[in-house]
C-alpha cells in the first residue's frame, strides 16, 4: 500500500464529531415497556422534538428529575454556550442517557433505563406513566464511528446495553461484530436485532456484586478475538471500562485510537460519566 493509500485508509477510519444546538425539551411519556426486570423503555413524544438529531449510537441526552418530595425538577436555562446551571440552591438532578431510538415520522424518542438500583432516574422510570412530563436536553454532539473496520467489538453492562443494542441494529449486513454483555442472569437477556454477522456473548453475574470488575474482564480474557483491525467500544462501570481498555491495548494489541471506553457509572458516586479515550 502506498503512503497516500495508507493515509486515505486511516482517514476513512477516523471517527467524526458533529455538534448540535442544545435545546431543553418538555416532553410527555407516551408509553412504557418492561424489557426485563432490570431494564425499562420509556417512549416520549411532543412537538418540541421537532429538529431532534442523534447521529451516533452512543450519543447522550441529559434528563432532569425531581428531588424527593418535589413535584417538578429544577431545570437549567439554555444560553449561547449550552446548558447553564443555577448558581444557587440545591443541585440539579440530571442524568445522561442514550437515545435508544428516535422516529421523526411518529415524533417518538425512546430511552432505556437500567433500574437495578435506587436513584432519581431509576425511580422515575419505574413509576413512569403515559402523560407524565419529562425534560430532555441535547444531545450536545455526536461521535460517529465509521464502518470501515474489519470488525467491531462492543462491551457493556446494563447501563451501556442501550447504546450497544442500537449499534447492533445500525450495523449493515456483512459486518462482523463481537458483543460481550454483562447482566445479572438469564432473566435479563433480551432479544437483540441486527443484520450484521454478530457473535453475542451474555455474561451473567449470578448474584455476585454488580460493583465487581471481574465478570466482563474474565469473559474478554477467555474470548478469542477475530483477526483484522477493529474498533472497540466499551460502556459500563468506570473502573471496569478502564481495566477493559487497558487489557485490550496491552494484551491484545488494540490501537488505542480505535477504542472508545466510557464509564457510564462509578461505584460510590452518582451522576458520573467518565471517558478514557486518548
Amino acid at each position: 500500500m502506498t503512503t497516500n493509500a495508507l493515509a486515505m485508509s486511516l482517514a476513512d477510519r477516523t471517527p467524526k464529531r458533529h455538534r448540535h444546538t442544545v435545546r431543553l425539551r418538555h416532553l410527555k411519556v407516551a408509553r412504557v415497556e418492561q424489557l426485563s426486570h432490570a431494564l425499562v423503555r420509556v417512549i416520549m413524544a411532543g412537538p418540541e422534538l421537532s429538529g431532534f438529531s442523534s447521529l451516533g449510537f452512543d450519543d447522550h441526552v441529559k434528563m432532569f428529575f425531581a428531588a424527593p418530595g418535589e413535584a417538578k425538577p429544577r431545570l437549567p436555562t439554555v444560553g449561547p454556550n449550552g446548558l447553564e446551571m443555577p448558581e444557587d440552591g440545591p443541585p440539579l438532578l440530571g442524568r445522561d442517557y442514550t437515545p435508544r431510538s428516535f422516529d421523526p415520522e411518529t415524533g417518538e424518542l425512546a430511552i432505556d433505563f437500567a433500574i437495578h438500583h435506587d436513584g432519581p432516574a431509576s425511580n422515575w422510570a419505574r413509576a413512569a406513566k403515559p402523560g407524565q412530563s419529562a425534560w430532555v436536553a441535547g444531545p450536545r454532539g455526536s461521535f460517529v464511528v465509521p464502518l470501515t473496520f474489519d470488525w467491531h467489538l462492543l462491551i457493556a453492562d446494563e447501563t451501556g446495553l442501550p447504546a450497544l443494542a442500537r449499534r447492533l441494529e445500525e450495523l449493515p449486513a456483512g459486518t462482523r461484530a463481537l458483543a460481550l454483555i454483562e447482566v445479572e442472569g438469564q432473566d435479563d437477556v433480551i432479544p437483540l436485532q441486527t443484520a450484521s454477522d454478530a457473535s453475542i456473548v451474555w455474561v451473567h453475574r449470578h448474584g455476585s456484586d454488580p460493583n465487581q470488575t471481574g465478570p466482563l474482564l474474565e469473559a474478554l480474557t477467555r474470548t478469542a478475538l477475530p483477526s483484522g483491525d477493529f474498533f472497540g467500544w466499551i460502556g459500563c462501570e468506570s473502573s471496569t471500562a478502564k481495566a477493559l481498555r487497558s487489557f485490550l491495548v496491552t494484551e491484545r494489541g488494540a490501537n488505542p485510537k480505535w477504542l472508545r471506553a466510557s464509564g457510564y457509572w462509578r461505584r460510590g458516586d452518582a451522576g458520573v460519566h467518565d471517558h478514557f479515550d486518548d
